[in-house]
């Protein structure tokens, strides 16, 4: 997403403390949470590992706004610790995306490729809601920034399988579909070191002295 860049140069320090942006959140958590399901489904069902990787992206995601929930309110150390979990999570996610893939690039047969087309329109419609809801708050610290982040992953990621669908019904090969599993495992380590570099930096930053 274009917008993502002006994130990370932004000065601002949204730290989430507002009821609309609490709204906002819940409703994307249940976004994610059901799209979680549906593409795990549609994955299996399929033979993608494109789509099962998504919805681990679902999953995570998921995860990523309550503990964002969670953190809001409290002290910008124990927000930088929020932040530095998510990261940690979102790292194992890709290593485990990348492990999965790399076992089933000699076992699994060819995805069925309208099928994907199908489930990865259906999140990509879900993930636009969430990034147009989120919109407003992409701006803050690391974590509120880990929210836009996964939003950044989810747009992407569904390009990407609607992608691969089509190169594996273009191919008949199931390395389209691989291959994007493995680009988006790298997404999501990328992702991680991004949380887990402004977490760290605002843990190592001094706690102001109350006012006498």
């Amino acid at each position: 997403m274009g917008s993502c860049g002006g994130c990370c140069g932004s000065g601002a320090k949204f730290e989430g403390l507002s009821a609309d942006y609490k709204r906002r959140l819940w409703t994307v958590i249940a976004i994610n949470a059901g799209m979680f399901f549906i593409e795990t489904a549609g994955g299996s069902l399929a033979g993608s590992k494109a789509l099962q990787a998504d919805a681990l992206d679902f999953l995570g995601d998921a995860l990523t706004y309550g503990i964002t929930l969670a953190a809001i309110g409290t002290s910008a150390a124990t927000r930088a610790r929020a932040a530095l979990l998510k990261g940690l999570s979102l790292f194992l996610m890709g290593l485990w995306v990348f492990g999965s893939t790399a076992y089933h690039v000699l076992i699994l047969g060819i995805p069925h490729a309208e099928f994907m087309g199908a489930v990865g329109f259906l999140a990509l419609t879900a993930n636009v809601t969430s990034v147009v809801l989120l919109m407003k708050y992409k701006d803050g610290d690391a974590n509120v920034r880990s929210v836009w982040l996964c939003s950044r992953n989810d747009a992407i990621g569904n390009v990407a399988v609607m992608a691969a669908a089509g190169a594996v019904w273009i191919t008949a090969s199931k390395w389209p579909d691989l291959i994007v599993a493995a680009l988006m495992a790298g997404l999501f380590v990328s992702s991680a070191f991004q949380i887990l570099q402004r977490s760290l930096a605002e843990m190592r930053q001094p706690v102001s002295a109350p006012a006498e």
